[in-house]
């Protein structure tokens, strides 16, 4: 994908922009004042995926402990700021790697432009946090609901200050929770400025429709080269938050793979197993492992292979058997009852000594076993790319047809 070019900015050590990857955001759902648990679950976001963790930042006593969170964290950290322009400067003064202010809160211009100026002096970035229930409010009465023209006009509006002091280490978003409406927003802001863009459908709300909501509207934008860092604003655990966003990335080939994929066929009934119940123990049991890979469940011998030869490992079920496969070729036929196992040690194998060393290390009889599986399930069910016999039909047809006619 081309992404769309962009200034740089830097987060302690992380870099958000188009000449950088793009990143992950989560944010701490503890009181940002009891400084150990925040730590804890800072910790926990960035071994799930998180590249950069925003705290709240609400009361003094969370800047106080914003001075060893951030000193201690294993990430950049951005402070929230709502309102009380002094906490933005306590946070700066604490250490923290970032800001986040939003337009429709900090509403004094010249207190903005004083926490740019310490931000300047800092060298830490602001971002411009405009979402649907935090519009300027002049523009959100101008426009009279939460428009991507009245998102947009926001957020440039708030730029302008911080550029009035020299303030240009900037990254900007504005949020709606209804997609269409961020796809447009974000689509529009991308044509009038340069600052990278942080992508996120806010308020998107619990499992399974928030995710579908956040997946929709982020995963569009960057199709078309849009965003350079996003977060999953979730109802649930932060940790998902961070997990989903790092596959989401990975799966778009936006970030190298450091966990599991696993593909599995959506069976039928030519399947020879239980494939959801197969594909969810394989999940299970890989997940634990943490193997960064791409692994398939398939149901049937017939196809399963084939479909799905560019997995780097993978097995399919057929006559009370598992062909265990690395990139389409069969390396070992197993028990049924060992499919999930003979993944997990193939799995193994392949992390520690490579594709290609486990495919010269493949059963030689292997592959003969499982073509003759192969052959007696296609005499039961039938092939269904059987092309000889409708080569011979169509022929047929076309030979009993009065051309003249």
């Amino acid at each position: 994908m081309k992404r769309r070019s962009t200034k740089q900015i830097k987060l302690g050590d992380i870099g958000v922009g188009s000449k950088y990857p793009i990143t992950v955001q989560s944010m701490t759902t503890t009181k940002t004042k009891d400084t150990e648990k925040t730590i804890e679950q800072v910790y926990e976001l960035a071994s799930n995926g998180a590249d950069i963790v925003r705290v709240t930042c609400n009361e003094i006593e969370a800047a106080t402990s914003l001075v060893e969170i951030s000193t201690r964290s294993p990430v950049p950290i951005i402070a929230d700021i709502h309102f009380q322009y002094k906490l933005a400067l306590a946070a700066i003064e604490a250490g923290v790697q970032g800001l986040r202010l939003n337009p429709g809160n900090i509403r004094n211009e010249k207190h903005i432009k004083e926490v740019a100026k310490e931000a300047l002096l800092a060298d830490i970035p602001i971002r411009v946090g405009v979402n649907a229930g935090s519009l300027d409010k002049d523009i959100a009465a101008n426009y009279g609901e939460s428009t991507p023209e009245a998102l947009v006009e926001s957020a440039i509006k708030e730029i302008r200050y911080l550029e009035e002091v020299d303030f240009y280490n900037i990254k900007i978003s504005v949020k709606h929770s209804n997609v269409p409406l961020m796809i447009e927003s974000y689509r529009l802001l991308s044509e009038k400025i340069e600052y990278p863009l942080h992508l996120g459908v806010t308020e998107a709300g619990p499992l399974p429709g928030g995710l579908i909501k956040s997946v929709a509207g982020i995963a569009t934008l960057l199709s078309e080269g849009i965003g350079d860092t996003i977060r999953l604003s979730l109802t649930t655990n932060p940790i998902d938050e961070a997990k989903y966003g790092r596959h989401l990335l990975e799966y778009l080939n936006l970030r190298e793979r450091k966990s599991l994929d696993l593909i599995a066929c959506p069976s039928c009934g030519r399947a020879e197993v239980d494939v959801i119940k197969v594909a969810k123990e394989a999940q299970e049991a890989l997940e634990e492992k943490g193997f960064p890979i791409q692994v398939a469940v398939m149901g049937c011998v017939v196809n399963g292979p084939g479909e799905a030869k560019s997995a780097d490992l993978g097995i399919a079920a057929g006559k009370n058997r598992g062909h265990l496969f690395i990139k389409g070729k069969v390396v070992k036929v197993v028990d049924e009852k060992d499919m999930v196992s003979s993944l997990v040690t193939e799995g193994e194998l392949i992390t520690k000594e490579g594709i290609e060393a486990r495919l010269a290390a493949a059963d030689k009889d292997a592959a003969k076993i499982a073509q003759k599986d192969v052959d007696a399930l296609i005499d039961i069910q039938g092939d269904v790319n059987d092309f000889k016999t409708k080569v011979k039909s169509v022929v047929e047809i076309n030979s009993n047809q009065d051309i003249d006619s």
